[in-house]
């Protein structure tokens, strides 16, 4: 029985830790236009998403800076 149930507590440790990787949304906001544009990242964990769902900044040389904010919906 304790056995049994050791093994039991184990596999849900597991499936618990276990990443869903599924299709996630990744919305990006210009800040020189305030266009949005959504884009999806297919079969990832969401750690993963995180990583390729990344907000930029660039200096346009004329004083101005355009910032694409981007974050998962």
């Amino acid at each position: 029985m304790k056995k049994t149930f050791s093994i039991a507590i184990f596999a849900m440790a597991v499936l618990s830790l276990a990443s869903c990787k599924k299709d996630r949304d990744c919305e990006c906001t210009n800040s020189s236009n305030n266009q949005t544009q959504t884009f999806t990242i297919l079969k990832v964990s969401s750690r993963t998403a995180k990583d390729k769902c990344v907000s930029t900044s660039q200096d346009n040389g004329n004083g101005t800076t355009t910032t694409i904010t981007c974050k998962l919906k």
